[in-house]
């Protein structure tokens, strides 16, 4: 089905910053890396209860000067990092002045400003109804979504979309992406649909510039990618598989090695998990092909993994270790400025959690039960990614049954549902079955029973 979309190796020009580098938030950075800033940035976000998906590549572009104002999320970070400063103070534009360059009539601006996804695309009042809407948790939290489909439903006619527009689609792409940590991907798939459907409908109606254009088809290729995902999260793998061919030709059409890289990296996952071993092989190797053009060793790194857990599904050993080579030399390497946003789950406990996917699939049970535990361990340290710890947790407990330690594997398993009270995910809930089916045998272990008793009425 993808194979069709052969990799674009055309890079897509940077856009600087409207008035220059943010030589002030560089110097506040002071010796430490972009990435080891971006932790930094996380940890401070979770000290006031904020959810930022900070990476090395978002602070590159802060001091490129790409973002001139944060949102109101980072905008809370930064002055709880830097207490007594205004954002002035930490080298950003003032708010006002940012959305003075907007466009006040949506499409009819001749000249329309597009601000990058991490500016607040709503005004005050919109915002402040939108993350009240949030911290309320559950469907409400869902309701930032419908922002995009009212501010330009499919009945509205042939109106051309402008920078406005735009970015809703990109802000939906980012509150899929945190609420799919906080609430998983059963409650959000529908609405999320319905984003994409109105972004559709924008690409349909033809943006008014070039520049609009190439990110809204950027924006649209992100949020079909996003969909597929949760689709594919919540037990519906063919629905996955057309949004991310859906994805693939939007790359296709826009020469976006990025987002090609990024389909293709998705791709390959689902192939995987439906037991398509060699078209994830070369989903993963397409992916390669596009990201080298992209300086991203991280990247780099997650694909030859998902290369691995191809192979390795073929019982290939071989290929198994000379991908597994490659993604630990590509992650040594660390963080950069050329890292996607949308990597910040992936870790060193997403990194552990694949490599235990791949020792399992070759049969190899102590190392996978190893590199499972160590991705449990590293997804501990990150409490805000409930969803992760869930099913890292969840893997454990089945690759434990393998090795025989079922009193154990159901102590992972009560982990696991732990994190289930807190987010929705059908995918984990499957393994957490095939657990429990598994362990059956082992039922008079007073553990083991416990858990059998409370997995039952969510399988």
């Amino acid at each position: 089905m993808y194979s069709r979309y052969l990799p674009a190796m055309a890079t897509s020009p940077s856009t600087p910053g409207a008035s220059g580098p943010n030589l002030t938030f560089r110097v506040l950075r002071g010796a430490k890396s972009q990435g080891e800033f971006a932790s930094a940035v996380r940890r401070a976000a979770h000290e006031i209860g904020e959810r930022v998906s900070c990476d090395a590549r978002y602070i590159g572009r802060v001091e490129a000067g790409e973002i001139r104002c944060p949102n109101y999320a980072y905008e809370r970070v930064f002055l709880h990092m830097f207490p007594g400063r205004s954002l002035t103070e930490l080298g950003f534009e003032p708010r006002q002045v940012v959305r003075g360059r907007r466009p006040r009539g949506g499409c009819g601006s001749a000249d329309p400003f597009l601000p990058h996804p991490d500016h607040d695309p709503y005004t005050t009042e919109e915002g402040d109804v939108l993350r009240r809407a949030f911290m309320t948790g559950g469907p409400a939290a869902v309701a930032s979504l419908a922002a995009l489909g009212a501010a330009h439903p499919a009945s509205a006619g042939p109106a051309r979309p402008g920078g406005s527009e735009a970015a809703a689609v990109w802000q939906a792409v980012t509150d899929i992406r945190l609420l799919d940590d906080r609430h998983g991907a059963d409650v959000l798939y529908r609405p999320a649909g319905e984003a994409l459907r109105t972004a559709c409908a924008l690409l349909d109606a033809g943006a008014r510039t070039e520049t609009v254009n190439d990110h809204l088809h950027a924006g649209a290729g992100e949020l079909a990618i996003s969909v597929g995902w949760l689709a594919h999260d919540s037990g519906r793998p063919e629905e996955a598989r057309s949004h991310y061919a859906e994805a693939l030709a939007m790359a296709r059409v826009s020469a976006d090695p990025a987002l090609e890289a990024h389909a293709f990296c998705n791709a390959a996952f689902l192939a995987g998990d439906a037991e398509r071993p060699r078209e994830a092989v070369r989903a993963a190797q397409a992916g390669q092909q596009a990201a080298r053009a992209l300086g991203s060793h991280q990247l780099l790194a997650l694909l030859a993994l998902r290369e691995a857990g191809g192979w390795a599904r073929m019982g290939d050993r071989g290929g198994t270790r000379e991908a597994l080579a490659r993604a630990h030399v590509h992650v040594a390497r660390g963080a950069s400025g050329a890292d996607p946003e949308w990597m910040s789950f992936f870790g060193e406990a997403e990194f552990a959690d694949l490599e235990a996917a791949s020792w399992a699939a070759l049969g190899d049970r102590p190392r996978a039960a190893e590199a499972s535990r160590r991705a449990v361990a590293a997804a501990l340290r990150e409490p805000h990614f409930a969803r992760n710890i869930a099913l890292y947790s969840a893997e454990l407990a089945g690759r434990l049954v393998d090795s025989g330690e079922p009193e154990e594997a159901a102590a992972f398993g009560h982990r696991a549902l732990d994190h289930l009270d807190q987010v929705r995910s059908s995918r984990v809930h499957a393994r957490l079955a095939r657990t429990a089916d598994r362990l059956r045998p082992a039922r008079r272990d007073t553990t083991v029973s416990a858990f059998l008793e409370r997995q039952t009425p969510t399988a």
